[in-house]
C-alpha cells in the first residue's frame, strides 16, 4: 500500500519566504518527497510504503522548516 500526504505552505506576509525555506530544505528531500514552489505557495508531497515512514518524514520536514524560520529571525 502506498501512503501519500501533502503539506502546503503559503506566505502572504513576507514575500519570497516560502520559496526561500522550501529551496533551503529541498536538498534534504529523501526519495518519495517532492517540492513544488509556485508564486507564494510551496507544496511538499510525501510518499512511502508505511504510514510511520511518511509521518517521520513530515515531522522532520516541519522541524527543519521551523529551524529555517528561526535562522531567518522570523520565529516567534
Amino acid at each position: 500500500m502506498k501512503v501519500r500526504g501533502k503539506l502546503v505552505f503559503k506566505s502572504g506576509d513576507v514575500p519570497g519566504l516560502v520559496k526561500l525555506i522550501a529551496e533551503s530544505l529541498s536538498p534534504d528531500n529523501v526519495p518519495g518527497m517532492d517540492t513544488v514552489v509556485e508564486g507564494d505557495c510551496a507544496s511538499v508531497t510525501f510518499e512511502g510504503e508505511k504510514i510511520g515512514t511518511v509521518l517521520s518524514s513530515v515531522d522532520d520536514y516541519l522541524m527543519n522548516a521551523r529551524i529555517a524560520e528561526d535562522v531567518l529571525g522570523l520565529g516567534k
